[in-house]
Formats: C-alpha cells, sequence, structure tokens
C-alpha cells in the first residue's frame, strides 16, 4: 500500500481505479509557410472551433455548477478574441512566415510570461488561462482532443493539474474522484470539484508513474489522503467512513422544513447564493428561507451589451415569482476586478481588485445604474425584493446612492409604474466600511458582510494566490474581530446583519457567528442543510454557563 497526502478541497470518501491523465505533450515546431494568407485562414478556423467548444462546455457548466461558475467558459472566449493575441498570432504568421502552431504557442508563452511577471496575484491567474485556451487552439490545430474523459467505471484521475475546462468534462457516472499534485484551495478547478461534488485532493505529493495506472485506490477527501492499492484494513476502515458520510448526508434531508433554531431557542435566517434565475431550483431544493445574494452582474456578462431594463426586469421578476414570497436580495452589477467585460471599454489597471469596480462604476455610470434600478423597483411588485450595493467606502456613497434612488421613484410614479419601497442594505467589504459600520447603519436597513473580500484586503492576500494558501487565514483574530463589531454597530442602530461570503458555510465558525448575534448566513445552496444541522446542535447557553464559571 502506498499512501500519500495532499490538501483537501472538497470532502467524501471514493473509491475507483486510477487513471493517470496527461495532457497531449505536443512538440511545436517552427516551421516555415509559403502562404500567410492560408495560414491565418486556417488559425481562424481552429480558433472558432475552439470557440464553439467552449460555448458547449458553458452550456455543460450551466447544468452541472450553475451560472455563476460556468462564467469561466465565457471568460475563455473573451481571451481567444482579445485583439493583442489575435494581433500577435497574425502577426507573427505574416512577418515571420511560420506555422499557426508555432505562432500560437509562442504568444501564448509571451503572453503567460506577462501575466506570470505582474505583482497582481489575479493577474497571475491569468497565465494559466491564456495557456488553457491556447492549447484549445493548438489541439484543433493539430487535430488532437483535451477529453479528460474515461472508459472505466469508478475511476480516480490523477493528474499534474486540471484546467476548468478539463474538470468540468470529468464524467461523474464514472469519475468518482481527482487528484492532483498542484493547485490552488481556491482556484476555479477547486470550486467546480467543490460545486460537483466530487471529492478532490490538491498539492498531493504523488507522481504520474505508469505503475500506478489502473491501481486500485481509495481517496479520503476529509483528511487528504490517497491510498493506491490500499490493504484490507484500510478499505474497510474506508467503506465504513463513506458509509456514515452517505448516512449524514441522508439525515440532512430530515431536516427539511425544520426551523434553523438552536438547541437555546435563538434563530438564524440560513439563505442562498444565487448566479442567476437557473439556481433558483437548487435553492428551493435545499430549503432556502431566501436568496441572500442574486449576483446580477451575471445578466451583464452573459450579454454583447448593456441588458436593457426590460431583460433586467423579466429576470429579477422571474426569481422573485419563484420564491414565493421569500426575501430576495439582489446585488447591484458588481463588474470589475476579475469580472471584465468588453462593452463596458473601460482601461487596463495595474491592481483592478482595488479600482474601478462596483459601485463606483455604477454611481460614475448614472444611466447604467438608474436602468438596473428601474427594473429592480418594477420587480418589487412580484416579491419581496431588497437591494444590496457592494464595495461601500463612505456615508457619502450611500447618499448618492439614495438620491439616484429617489430620482428613480419619482420617475416611475410620474409614468405610473407600480412599484413598491424595496429594504435596502450595503455589503461591508473593506477595512473602511468596518470601521465606520456605525455611521453606514445610520443610512441602511441592512448589512451583508463578503468575508472574502475584506479577508483579501484585511489581511493584503490574494485568497487566488496558491503560493499564499498558507498564510490566508480567514479565522484570523483581525477578521472575526471586525465581524463581532460590524454585528454590534448594526444591532446598535436597529438593523439586521449577515454574511454572504463563503465564511458564512464555514461550520467551524458557525457557533461564532451566532455569539456574534449574526440575523442570516447566506451560502451555497448545497451547504444550507449541513448548515441547519449545525445551528439545531448548537447550544448557546452551554457556553455561557461554562464562561460564568470561569
Amino acid at each position: 500500500m502506498k499512501v500519500f497526502n495532499g490538501t483537501a478541497v472538497f470532502s467524501g470518501v471514493a473509491f475507483g481505479k486510477v487513471s493517470i491523465y496527461k495532457r497531449n505533450e505536443q512538440l511545436i515546431k517552427r516551421e516555415h509557410i509559403k502562404d500567410a494568407a492560408e495560414e491565418i485562414k486556417r488559425f481562424e478556423v481552429a480558433k472558432q472551433s475552439a470557440i464553439e467548444q467552449l460555448k458547449d462546455l458553458y452550456e455543460k457548466a450551466l447544468i452541472e455548477v450553475g451560472e455563476a461558475h460556468a462564467q469561466i467558459f465565457e471568460v475563455h472566449q473573451m481571451m481567444l478574441d482579445d485583439l493583442d493575441y489575435i494581433e500577435s498570432i497574425i502577426g507573427m504568421i505574416e512577418d515571420q512566415k511560420v506555422n499557426a502552431e508555432f505562432a500560437v504557442a509562442s504568444t501564448a508563452d509571451t503572453f503567460a510570461n506577462l501575466f506570470e511577471a505582474m505583482d497582481d496575484a489575479y493577474m497571475k491567474e491569468r497565465a494559466a488561462d491564456i495557456k488553457d485556451v491556447s492549447e484549445r487552439v493548438l489541439n484543433v490545430l493539430s487535430g488532437n482532443s483535451s477529453d479528460t474523459g474515461t472508459a472505466d467505471m469508478d475511476t480516480i484521475i490523477v493528474a499534474d493539474d486540471l484546467a476548468p475546462s478539463e474538470t468540468v468534462q470529468l464524467d461523474k457516472e464514472k469519475v468518482k474522484a481527482f487528484v492532483t499534485i498542484h493547485g490552488s484551495s481556491q482556484s476555479h478547478t477547486a470550486i467546480l470539484a467543490r460545486t460537483m461534488n466530487i471529492p478532490a485532493l490538491i498539492n498531493t505529493n504523488i507522481e504520474l508513474l505508469e505503475e500506478y495506472d489502473g491501481k486500485e485506490a481509495v481517496v479520503d477527501g476529509f483528511t487528504g489522503t490517497v491510498y493506491i492499492e490500499p490493504d484490507e484494513m484500510t478499505v474497510r476502515n474506508m467503506r465504513e467512513k463513506q458509509e456514515k458520510h452517505v448516512a449524514a448526508k441522508s439525515l440532512l434531508l430530515k431536516l427539511k422544513g425544520k426551523e434553523s433554531i438552536t438547541l437555546d431557542g435563538q434563530k438564524i435566517h440560513l439563505y442562498a447564493n444565487i448566479g442567476g434565475v437557473e439556481d433558483v431550483p437548487k435553492a428551493v431544493q435545499n430549503d432556502a428561507e431566501g436568496i441572500g445574494l442574486f449576483r446580477s452582474e451575471f445578466l451583464y456578462l452573459n450579454a454583447d451589451d448593456y441588458p436593457t431594463e426590460d431583460e433586467q426586469f423579466m429576470a429579477y421578476k422571474e426569481v422573485a415569482e419563484k420564491m414565493r414570497g421569500k426575501k430576495v436580495i439582489i446585488r447591484t452589477c458588481d463588474i470589475g476586478a476579475d469580472k471584465q467585460i468588453e462593452y463596458f471599454n473601460m482601461e487596463k489597471e495595474e491592481n483592478p481588485a482595488l479600482g474601478y469596480r462596483a459601485i463606483r462604476i455604477c454611481l460614475d455610470r448614472k444611466e447604467m445604474f438608474k436602468t438596473q434600478l428601474r427594473a429592480l423597483y418594477r420587480a418589487s411588485m412580484f416579491g419581496k425584493v431588497s437591494i444590496m450595493f457592494p464595495m461601500i467606502i463612505s456615508v457619502e456613497e450611500v447618499r448618492k446612492i439614495k438620491e439616484i434612488i429617489a430620482e428613480v421613484m419619482e420617475e416611475l410614479s410620474a409614468e405610473k409604474t407600480p412599484y413598491r419601497e424595496c429594504e435596502l442594505g450595503i455589503m461591508i467589504e473593506t477595512p473602511a466600511a468596518v470601521m465606520i459600520s456605525d455611521q453606514l447603519a445610520q443610512e441602511v436597513d441592512f448589512f451583508s458582510v463578503g468575508t472574502n473580500d475584506l479577508t483579501q484586503y484585511t489581511l493584503a492576500i490574494d485568497r487566488q494566490n496558491q503560493k499564499l494558501d498558507t498564510s490566508y487565514d480567514p479565522h484570523h483574530p483581525a477578521i472575526l474581530r471586525m465581524l463581532k463589531l460590524v454585528a454590534d454597530n448594526a444591532h446598535q442602530a436597529g438593523i439586521w446583519c449577515g454574511i454572504c461570503g463563503e465564511l458564512g458555510a464555514d461550520l467551524a465558525l458557525t457557533e461564532t457567528f451566532l455569539q456574534y448575534g449574526y440575523d442570516e448566513l447566506s451560502v451555497s445552496p448545497s451547504m444550507l442543510l449541513a448548515l441547519r444541522d449545525k445551528v439545531r446542535k448548537t447550544d448557546l447557553s452551554k457556553r455561557t454557563n461554562e464562561e460564568s464559571a470561569l
């Protein structure tokens, strides 16, 4: 028996045969060509074929993992249409009279090196995306397949790393787990694995040896361990662990319809995060008490131009109706940073995470903002709609927002267009917002803490930078103190307070959030019942009694 250890990104136990996955090692040769125009045409046909493949992957990912996570494949399509990228390839073919394969490979290396040399961790991550989309074009040019599928049942994929496109292509009926040598716990691939419910390990100290191919193996997604040719005792222990896990998941289904209330009577609302209308069924199936974060920016990301008022209205209306009177909190457009849109015509920034994004764009592009607000207020007639504004850093911003809302209401009233007043809230995502949360609380009806960005900005660590995985600590005392301060200031002002970042699903902190008095946690639909189970098993009075006795 051989034992290897890695970092688990999704729990569970999986049995299967090892399938060593290696990408097609393409030896790209520089070849002289006579007809540059013909070679350029060949590249353009391959590029279009790659885009069509990505469109198919997007549709598959929509079904498998939802709109929010499928978005990476639209980003990849945009990369293939990037003018700098295309001009570099065509320029090499024309000027140097080289074959398309060499031009694509050279351009990919150049662009990837540029991204990797940048200080911004998000931009470093784009190097892998450039390599992924270029590899797809090269596969088309050479006639190779990039399929990760396997004919064997109960397979455990072992690879150096997996691109998001490769992860989505995994056949969940056959592939029971994947194990990679590299990877980041916050990468698109890791997030896709969690969403697809596939046990997965990254940063595993295993080698891609042919001798492992076809061997029986078991992956323990709880401890981050993979056993190749496990002995009888290990198999027995893992079977027991797997059975307990399956039984626990079955028990969770019995929590549907139950209140999210602690043993000592403290109630908390458990809402779902969604990326679009198609995610609502998952929220309903997992008994969400409401929608705590509707990422409206995906309406913009899915469009070739600014979505119209009616297009937005129909989407918001549909979600509100499907939630049948339950609260639906819609975040206004949060474009920028890692979500770039070509038709927004935004200048390239050295550090987009700290740049022109979210509410800054909305306040600057007032007509765009008013279009969204009009759609939101019209949709308020069809459900319990609340509106939330991202990346707030000042009271002045909130007051400007309220002035624009007053204009929108006045226009709708003049047109005799029906609407209801909506609860207004802001996301607490910056240390600045935390420190003035007492003042901000006087302006709004609720807070929702975006712990992903708050952690990044507080610790000065990009969570997608795998080199900093060991330093990225969402349990850092500074983060927890901030969360306590935000809840205290909210309640002192008489408003409610929730969390919609990934930390809300961290069961190790559920009791802490309850102690802080958080009124709501909004998480991925798949985490709702496990979170409810944790809440219902918590007794805060015991801790209070223990503290009193000390």
